[in-house]
């Protein structure tokens, strides 16, 4: 590295400090930013770590004092949500013990856009319980952008692990983009717990990779939210956004809906989780006026007596998108058993203004008990919740 790079000055004029000084200037920042970061010390140990490695730095002739001084400047804060916030799916917590009766603890996801445009997964968690009461757990200051803890390549086309900061609850976690293929954002991402052959169940997200000029569905593996597993998908379908999987095989395949023409949504199937090379089967495509531009799914079918309920949006004019729903045989997915001809959510006036107006979204809704508990973002600048009781859902199909 050049002998006058900035971070060698950097550096240098913090290691010319005198050791009180150099505690003064620590003191002023820990009390700045302590209390809005989990475990802000270890980040910056952690990032001077880094930092010396790089510049091949005796790290035992820093003091314990300097070393971290050195850390938090190689550090700042990032407003991961100061643009927009919007697309939450959502899906059943790892832990559901010590609940009340008919209560079921929810880990949700939401896009949040930050400066620069640059999209992450943020999530909360919460407790739902009779009659959609609901309450989400509080959540501490803004993430620290750097390097995701712990974080391991596992080739340039292969998988990416990323690991949560021992001791910080999901609530605080933000999953930013650390591939060339992500480099400008990970997308709406749609959750779903799986449930294997064997019984087993992990958490599975699909989720658009965006790299400032292409795009690629990619496919989050977790199974307790705090080890996460980030692989391309591979195929003909993988190159098209808004992929969203079944909760279990059918009929011995992987089935996912998709929309590969950009306007009609379509069944798609496949023999492993990472390979969709089929073009997919024609499924629904926009029948009234409120989706006549395009249709697209709102997360992963949600499996009820009944069937199948999917969750759509359909665009109409004035680029007014509206939530919707249909009913896909339990058996054979790709037979149709009804559709809603009227939206069942769309922006109310209180809701119409925003980073992008006159927009409803989902990416996945909660079945709890009789009841979907459905979190939409609204005019991607804020999350709203709604229930609907399944019935009821189901009598407003045609």
């Amino acid at each position: 590295m050049s002998e006058t790079s900035r971070t060698v000055l950097l550096v240098r004029d913090i290691l010319r400090l005198d050791e009180d000084e150099a505690g003064l200037e620590l003191d002023a920042v820990w009390k700045d930013f302590s209390e809005r970061h989990w475990q802000i010390g270890r980040i910056f140990d952690d990032r001077f770590a880094e930092i010396a490695e790089d510049l091949e730095l005796d790290e035992t002739a820093v003091s314990p004092v300097k070393r971290r001084l050195i850390g938090a400047y190689f550090c700042h804060e990032y407003s991961y949500a100061a643009a927009a916030l919007m697309n939450p799916s959502i899906v059943p917590h790892p832990d559901q013990s010590g609940l009340g009766h008919r209560q079921q603890r929810f880990v949700m996801s939401m896009r949040a856009v930050g400066e620069g445009h640059i999209s992450s997964v943020a999530f909360r968690e919460g407790i739902i319980g009779p009659d959609g009461d609901f309450r989400l757990w509080p959540q501490s200051g803004p993430a620290m952008a750097g390097v995701p803890d712990d974080r391991h390549d596992l080739g340039p086309e292969g998988a990416t692990m990323v690991h949560r900061q021992p001791g910080s609850p999901i609530s605080n976690s933000v999953l930013f983009p650390v591939t060339e293929a992500q480099r400008n954002g990970l997308e709406d991402l749609r959750l779903v717990q799986f449930t294997h052959d064997d019984d087993s169940r992990e958490y599975l997200g699909t989720y658009t990779a965006y790299s400032g000029h292409s795009i690629r569905s990619e496919l989050l593996r977790t199974k307790d939210f705090a080890s996460f597993c980030l692989e391309p998908l591979s195929g003909r379908a993988a190159r098209n956004k808004g992929m969203a999987l079944f909760p279990r095989k059918i009929g011995g395949r992987f089935l996912m809906i998709g929309r590969q023409d950009g306007k009609n949504v379509t069944l798609l199937s496949s023999d492993t989780l990472t390979d969709w090379d089929s073009e997919g089967t024609p499924l629904l495509g926009p029948a009234f006026p409120w989706e006549f531009v395009q249709m697209g799914n709102c997360g992963s079918p949600i499996e009820c007596d009944e069937g199948w309920i999917l969750l759509t949006h359909g665009v109409g004019a004035m680029r007014k998108y509206s939530l919707g729903a249909a009913l896909l045989d339990r058996d054979d997915p790709s037979r149709v058993l009804g559709r809603t001809a009227c939206p069942i959510l769309s922006a109310a006036e209180s809701d119409r203004e925003g980073y992008v107006p006159n927009v409803v979204y989902t990416c996945g809704a909660l079945k709890v008990g009789g009841e979907l508990f459905i979190p939409y973002g609204i005019s991607d600048s804020a999350i709203g919740f709604a229930t609907a009781t399944i019935p009821d859902l189901l009598r407003l199909m045609v």
